[in-house]
């Protein structure tokens, strides 16, 4: 039985109603952290135009390849391994790079990387889709997210809740600007990230 993430379940169907629209002239996504492949099954279903490239770091790779095998449709890629911390990813160039739940876990020097690694793989008019919980202005977007950043630091002090303008600014200094920021459910925000022409 594969696992599966009772968060990804309720969020795919907003996610995918959002980025549906924005990924239309677009033709390959690298998704960074794909987890259980839940979202990329669907996405990739939902999405038959595009061709999805899912990556994990190694030691979880195991798990997403099997519900990829079982369940994916023929856009769905092999996934791959990719830790965003090494300098040469396993991709030249995409269109959009997505990734959902990831920043709030890695190390803040771990969110800088992904974002050089983006900087360096994403192609003209590429798109930065990055799901999940943000600080704006050094305010929580709710108390429950207030609460689950103190989960964070305590079992792990490299993790927080990320601040917007922190991971915007790095997003700036790679060639990228806002594009849309969507709010979620469950306090979540979708952030879309443009490559400046």
């Amino acid at each position: 039985m594969l696992p599966c993430s009772e968060a990804c379940e309720r969020n795919k169907g907003p996610i995918l109603e959002i980025l549906s629209g924005a990924l239309q002239a677009h033709q390959l996504v690298l998704e960074i952290g794909a987890g259980t492949g839940q979202h990329a099954v669907h996405f990739a279903r939902h999405l038959p135009h595009l061709a999805w490239q899912p990556t994990e770091r190694a030691e979880y790779l195991d798990v997403l390849a099997a519900r990829v095998q079982l369940e994916g449709p023929p856009n769905l890629r092999a996934p791959v391994a990719l830790d965003v911390n090494e300098e040469q990813w396993p991709v030249d160039m995409v269109d959009v790079v997505y990734s959902a739940n990831t920043l709030h876990i890695m190390a803040w020097h771990e969110v800088e990387a992904f974002l050089r690694g983006v900087g360096r793989v994403l192609g003209p008019d590429g798109l930065l889709a990055v799901y999940g919980p943000f600080r704006f202005d050094g305010r929580y977007t709710s108390d429950s997210n207030a609460a689950f950043d103190e989960y964070l630091r305590e079992r792990d002090p490299d993790s927080a809740i990320r601040d917007f303008e922190a991971v915007d600014a790095h997003a700036v200094a790679m060639g990228l600007r806002l594009d849309a920021n969507h709010a979620m459910p469950a306090n979540n925000q979708l952030l879309i990230w443009r490559r400046s022409r």
